[in-house]
């Protein structure tokens, strides 16, 4: 696959586009997080995460409406300019020392450019890669790109600390993530127009028809291919516990952890759970292909589920920081295992009429899931992080989900799995 140029240039595409997305994120964490100027308490840390979230899912049934009408292209190269604009923007309003409100009003509109771009890379690839290739191109893909976010994050605190913890500081640290935008946009042009689909176009003139349209069609699309549904179930699952045990690691790291050697507590030991979840996406999208392959799309999806919820307590009660990185680990691999084989199915069992606005769907639902599980845990988790039970709640939730996953594919024995 890396011998076509279409793929790469799309991987590239993909590596700049996240590499900017790590770097704003992890630029935006520590201006609220970490930041000497302001203050955090978990409703404030949940509303950074909602910040980051809510896009995916108010953007996405816009983005599956266009995308399945307009030119692919032409949209990637625009949103990536406008989230260029936006950025500056959102770097203004924390240099200026803004209160949380209007950074994150700022922020939400860059994180809703982004996310129209992630889906307008997701249901290009099948034009750049063989049907029967997907599940490896996708995990290369997504295994890539997740380690592009990670450096993204690990460069933001890198100039953290060249530049400053404050307002000035944060500020400097959050403008960079344009140079991955405008590079990921310079990718983009590259394409020749229409190569990246849509092949077909249904689409009312209307937008706000458009997006009625495209949410129902792409639920209905969905729910046509049981290995997507049942796929929905399984990652909604993962996205509230991911959700919930990011809010704890947070919490524990900022008020109750003390580093200790080469394990580090506050900014340095969230930065080492990045690291950590990266590996575990890293190794996910090495061996998903090949557990695929010897056990089939539901053993593996499965298994996941199964590991998370095991790992989740086993790692996360004793909240200690050497602990809590490999929670982090086994959670991203667990999760990024799922996430690989639920983009192959849709990918694989939804025309390419329709991706575009199964991905909107995906998006929609799985972050408004990782939004109220942050929600739901800022409530009744302590300022300290420290709640054993909302880590064992946590995990039951993963065998919720794989009781549904499992009951939707014994429902439709003769689908694809």
């Amino acid at each position: 696959m890396l011998g076509d140029p279409g793929f790469r240039r799309l991987l590239f595409c993909r590596l700049a586009s996240q590499w900017a997305d790590g770097l704003f994120q992890a630029g935006l964490a520590g201006a609220v997080l970490f930041n000497p100027e302001r203050q955090a308490d978990p409703l404030a840390i949940a509303g950074g995460f909602a910040v980051i979230l809510i896009p995916y899912s108010v953007v996405g049934p816009f983005a599956g409406a266009l995308l399945d009408r307009w030119d692919r292209r032409r949209l990637l190269i625009v949103a990536n300019f406008v989230r260029v604009a936006l950025v500056l923007l959102t770097a203004v309003a924390d240099g200026f020392g803004l209160s949380n409100g209007p950074l994150y009003a700022a922020a939400l509109l860059v994180m809703g450019a982004s996310r129209f771009i992630g889906a307008g890379l997701s249901a290009a690839l099948p034009h750049v890669v063989e049907p029967r290739d997907l599940v490896t191109g996708n995990s290369m893909v997504a295994t890539l790109a997740s380690a592009a976010a990670a450096i993204g994050g690990a460069t933001a605190f890198g100039l953290r600390d060249l530049l400053g913890s404050g307002n000035v500081g944060s500020a400097q640290v959050t403008s960079v993530a344009i140079v991955g935008a405008l590079v990921s946009a310079m990718f983009a042009a590259q394409f020749a127009a229409g190569v990246l689909g849509p092949d077909e176009v249904d689409e009312p003139n209307a937008a706000f028809i458009a997006v009625a349209k495209g949410m129902v069609d792409g639920g209905r699309a969905a729910l046509r291919a049981p290995s997507v549904a049942a796929g929905f179930i399984a990652l909604t699952a993962h996205r509230i516990a991911y959700g919930a045990s990011l809010l704890v690691i947070v919490l524990l790291m900022k008020y109750t952890l003390h580093s200790h050697g080469v394990f580090r507590a506050g900014a340095g030991g969230l930065t080492e759970a990045v690291a950590a979840g990266a590996a575990g996406l890293v190794l996910s999208g090495v061996v998903t292909p090949e557990l695929v392959r010897r056990f089939g799309r539901p053993r593996a999806v499965s298994g996941a589920l199964i590991l998370a919820s095991v790992g989740l307590v086993g790692l996360g009660l004793p909240m200690t920081v050497p602990t809590l990185l490999g929670a982090a680990f086994v959670v991203s691999f667990c999760g990024q295992t799922v996430k690989l084989n639920v983009d192959a199915a849709i990918q694989r069992d939804v025309p390419d009429q329709s991706r575009g606005r199964v991905f909107s769907v995906s998006d929609t639902v799985f972050n408004a899931a990782m939004v109220l599980g942050v929600a739901v845990v800022a409530t009744i988790v302590p300022m300290n992080g420290q709640s054993p039970s909302v880590v064992i709640g946590t995990a039951a939730v993963y065998l919720v989900g794989l009781a549904g996953y499992v009951l939707v594919l014994r429902a439709h024995p003769n689908s694809p799995r």
